[in-house]
């Protein structure tokens, strides 16, 4: 089966105003980098950054639900010819959790035949 649906993923900070998307996703429980200092100034990209909010019980628990909810509804929507999917995930500032669950998610749907793009609305942001 080919899927035709367009997804896009981006991370945001509710410090900066609420998206537009079809399905948001606050991910302000996780565990916040800000607060370590040594971790503060680097974004979810960075490995050490993404490993403290999401190498933990509830980092793990959360993308164990997550990654198939996800693939569910990508392909509900590819099956009735939806053009476009768009995910945004928040935290508060936008730049450590969300950033670092995009970036899971864009690798886990590279491995899916879904048209992919990911960008980060606010890590530059302060």
């Amino acid at each position: 089966m080919r899927y035709s649906v367009k997804i896009t993923l981006f991370s945001f900070g509710y410090k900066h105003g609420f998206p537009e998307a079809d399905m948001v996703i606050d991910v302000r429980f996780l565990p916040n980098p800000y607060w370590v200092p040594e971790l503060k100034p680097h974004s979810g990209c960075d490995p050490r950054v993404a490993l403290y909010a999401l190498g933990n019980e509830s980092g793990r628990h959360f993308l164990e639900y997550l990654e198939p909810f996800l693939d569910f509804l990508l392909q509900e929507h590819a099956s009735r010819e939806r053009e476009q999917f768009t995910v945004a995930i928040g935290c508060t500032g936008g730049k450590h959790r969300s950033v670092a669950v995009v970036e899971h998610l864009r690798r886990f749907l590279d491995e899916n035949p879904f048209p992919l793009e990911a960008y980060h609305r606010d890590m530059d942001k302060e």
